[in-house]
């Protein structure tokens, strides 16, 4: 197939499951050819010899990442490390190449939160300070004339998301609200650790991070943003016995009981291509999700009457990580958002 007018893309750390799954989503992309896919330490192995689900959809080897070879992409993506990005994003930006990070480089504004939780120096501030928080449901139009995004984390999107229509409509407390999430074990990346082992995850269920999760700052950074005003929020992870998905269940009360919550959702929602608002009463399930770019949502409303419970579920690597990143990319390319995004989830 010919790559000539295609947009020319660059993936900076290939070899993790976010970067296999960009591969994967651009290889449906019309409007994309893949030029450059890096790894040090894989550099000279094919895509689809690490990954066999990829063979007949890549041909590219891992190559050493060079940032003048980078520049002659037309967008480049980091599924690298926290750390790494930041170092050559400053050379490919003033190079004309725009740039989705798929860490947490550019997500948080204050370099002082920033250092307190990555335990890193931000080594280029000014670029931070024009980066744009890539969650498109809020951020579109800054989005479209982005230099740089910062893609949001897999928590933050699902909490976010299920609490921006209250939180716009001020119509809950903006002190005491739980998302109490779980996320399946590709969240933790792909290299080896104990706690990913299957014998270490399968067929339990724990809470981690609990005094502190990295994605907390993210989380009440994001919710400050949409209700204009600091917002208490307690933020609890907990490890599922599952490949992919996120399920958090979120816990605000209500201060406006007139409302009509299901009706709320329902039209916040409803020009939103990748968020799915339930039929009222509805439960979802992450495997709902899975392999699909979709935030399906569904919101109750509790025995009191006075506390609303949210349901939502994403698939981490998708809408939570490289699903969520194509989109910023359509959506900074001028194209349609959902290109390379519109196969259905699999299920079973």
């Amino acid at each position: 197939m010919s790559q000539v007018g295609k947009i020319k893309v660059g993936i900076v750390g290939g070899t993790g499951y976010t970067g296999a799954e960009l591969l994967r989503l651009f290889a449906q992309h019309p409007q994309v050819h893949v030029a450059m896919l890096t790894s040090r330490k894989e550099s000279g192995l094919r895509a689809d010899a690490l990954f066999p689900h990829l063979r007949g959809y890549t041909d590219l080897a891992f190559r050493a990442p060079d940032v003048g070879e980078l520049a002659r992409c037309d967008a480049v993506f980091f599924a690298t490390p926290h750390g790494t990005a930041m170092q050559m994003a400053p050379e490919l930006v003033a190079r004309g190449v725009k740039v989705i990070d798929l860490s947490a480089d550019f997500r948080l504004r204050d370099t002082a939160v920033f250092k307190d939780w990555y335990k890193l120096d931000h080594t280029c501030p000014d670029l931070l300070a024009e980066a744009v928080y890539g969650l498109p449901e809020v951020n579109r139009e800054a989005i479209r004339k982005a230099r740089v995004v910062g893609n949001p984390g897999c928590y933050p999107t699902a909490v976010q998301l299920g609490l921006l229509p209250l939180l716009e409509a001020h119509a809950i407390e903006f002190d005491g609200l739980i998302a109490d999430c779980k996320s399946g074990v590709s969240g933790a990346g792909r290299e080896a650790k104990t706690g990913s082992l299957f014998c270490e995850a399968a067929d339990s269920f724990k809470a981690y991070g609990v005094p502190g999760h990295r994605h907390s700052p993210e989380i009440l950074q994001g919710v400050a943003d949409i209700a204009g005003q600091p917002v208490g929020l307690t933020f609890v992870p907990h490890l599922l016995p599952l490949i992919r998905g996120i399920h958090a269940t979120i816990y605000a009360r209500l201060t406006r009981p007139e409302l009509d919550l299901q009706k709320l959702f329902e039209q916040r929602y409803a020009s939103e291509p990748f968020v799915d608002v339930a039929p009222a009463g509805d439960h979802p399930e992450t495997r709902g999700v899975r392999g699909g770019n979709l935030c399906r949502i569904a919101v109750h409303l509790a025995a009191d009457r006075k506390t609303v419970i949210v349901l939502s579920v994403i698939d981490n690597l998708v809408k939570g990580a490289s699903g969520q990143a194509v989109q910023n990319f359509n959506l900074m390319f001028g194209l349609d958002e959902r290109l390379g995004l519109q196969a259905a989830p699999l299920a079973p």
